[in-house]
């Protein structure tokens, strides 16, 4: 059999069900990834002579085929996001980020040396790579096309867009922490300064920086230009969301930061550049379909790895990990970061339950074994290879008939306007989160 036209049969295939789907499927207890992923099983089962798609034997593909997928996916959430970036207004972002992550990591990693008796660096780097939640999954529970309204999203869809936007990048020194244990020791005094000023000082700094940088120029060229033919918005290309993504990641590595905050860092730039433009909905959209074919593209191998062998190294402590991440850790670390935010006790229950965990696993994973030697390789790929066939699965399901509830309490418990209508308090901001 023909294996190249085969692959292109089933691109093809695949390419057409991702513009079908989202459709067939809107408002059902049933997710796109979740038919990607039984797909890519069934596909990878059939006699068609496909090489085994194992990311463990070609760990510098995984690296580039999610790299890619993420950073797309952080250009599409950086621009879909309405609300302006504030300290008050952003709250329950930032509390996700710098209370749940760390101490997601902390447990998950406590876990795997104590359970699964892995050592202290591959435990680290398990915890590191399951850490961030995952912006090309979690499209059920993320706000929708960018809008001219700041103050249109709900809590709920806004913290957890803006937590996968910005937790890729930031797990990122938990990697390399990892990767320095790996190589160097347990022993502080090898890494740990180091590891401070340039892995989570420098790095971050530059991504910060870079994509501010990047996007202000963007944004003026794209909206202010003083060439009508130099002013983009004006032309509505879309395929430009690409060359701001590429861009910035691309600069911001050279100079050692970290892209994937860069690219989410952009996206806001560009964004508040000129926040009403039609023009952002013409790059969101670009990106987002995109992101879906590269989507599809990465669920159907991750099936295909799942039958031929990823979860065979899984042990019983192995299994206990991956289920105690999705149903305990994630939801308590979520719950208690997000004491004392505002908004409805449900509505924080829905966020801290719904970190789903995805395509950047994968490519931490795949980064840092190229860079290390971690005993039990096999083992972390299984792990987490099994965590996230988890949340794919649970989330997936649960994602629709969740937020219907709670958008049916949210419209049922709203307040009335001044002209005696009732609004839905999901699309409000709280009073206090406005600035």
């Amino acid at each position: 059999m023909d294996l190249s036209a085969v692959s292109y049969a089933l691109i093809g295939f695949g390419a057409l069900l991702a513009g079908i789907l989202p459709r067939v499927l809107e408002r059902r207890p049933l997710s796109m990834p979740i038919a990607f992923l039984g797909l890519g099983m069934v596909v990878f089962l059939l006699p068609l002579g496909l090489p085994a798609p194992d990311p463990r034997s070609h760990a510098g593909i995984a690296t580039q085929l999610t790299e890619i997928g993420v950073i797309v996916a952080l250009m599409g959430a950086g621009l879909k996001i309405d609300r302006p970036l504030g300290r008050r207004s952003w709250s329950s972002a930032w509390r996700l980020l710098a209370i749940a992550m760390p101490l997601c990591i902390a447990a998950v990693a406590v876990l795997g040396w104590w359970w699964m008796s892995l050592a202290p660096a591959a435990a680290l780097l398990l915890a590191a790579a399951l850490a961030p939640t995952d912006p090309v999954l979690a499209a059920d529970v993320q706000v929708g096309e960018p809008t001219d309204v700041e103050d249109s999203e709900d809590e709920v869809r806004f913290a957890l867009t803006a937590e996968a936007g910005l937790n890729d990048g930031l797990a990122f020194p938990f990697v390399y922490a990892a990767i320095a244990i790996a190589t160097m020791g347990l022993a502080p005094g090898d890494w740990l300064a180091e590891w401070l000023t340039v892995d989570v000082g420098y790095r971050t700094l530059v991504g910060v920086a870079g994509g501010l940088l990047v996007g202000w120029l963007l944004g003026k060229l794209f909206f202010r230009a003083r060439s009508e033919q130099l002013r983009l918005a004006r032309h509505s290309e879309g395929f430009l969301a690409l060359a701001a993504t590429f861009l910035s990641f691309g600069l911001v590595e050279l100079i050692g930061g970290y892209g994937f905050i860069a690219v989410f860092v952009t996206a806001r730039a560009i964004r508040a550049a000129e926040r009403s433009n039609e023009y952002h909905q013409v790059l969101h959209n670009f990106a987002e379909q995109v992101e879906r074919l590269l989507t599809v593209l990465l669920l159907l191998l991750l099936g295909g790895a799942v039958v031929t062998g990823l979860l065979a190294p899984l042990t019983w402590p192995a299994v206990a990990v991956a289920l105690a991440l999705v149903f305990v850790v994630r939801p308590l670390t979520g719950w208690l970061s997000l004491l004392g935010t505002p908004g409805r006790p449900a509505e924080r229950w829905v966020i801290a339950l719904f970190g789903i965990r995805g395509v950047g696993t994968f490519y931490y994973l795949a980064y840092a074994t190229t860079h290390a030697y971690f005993p039990g390789t096999d083992l972390l790929w299984a792990t987490a290879g099994l965590a996230v066939i988890i949340s794919v699965v649970v989330h997936g399901v649960a994602a629709t008939p969740v937020m219907q509830l709670l958008d049916g309490k949210a419209v049922g418990g709203g307040a009335d306007d001044s002209a005696g209508a009732r609004v839905p308090r999901a699309r409000r901001a709280p009073a206090a989160a406005r600035e």
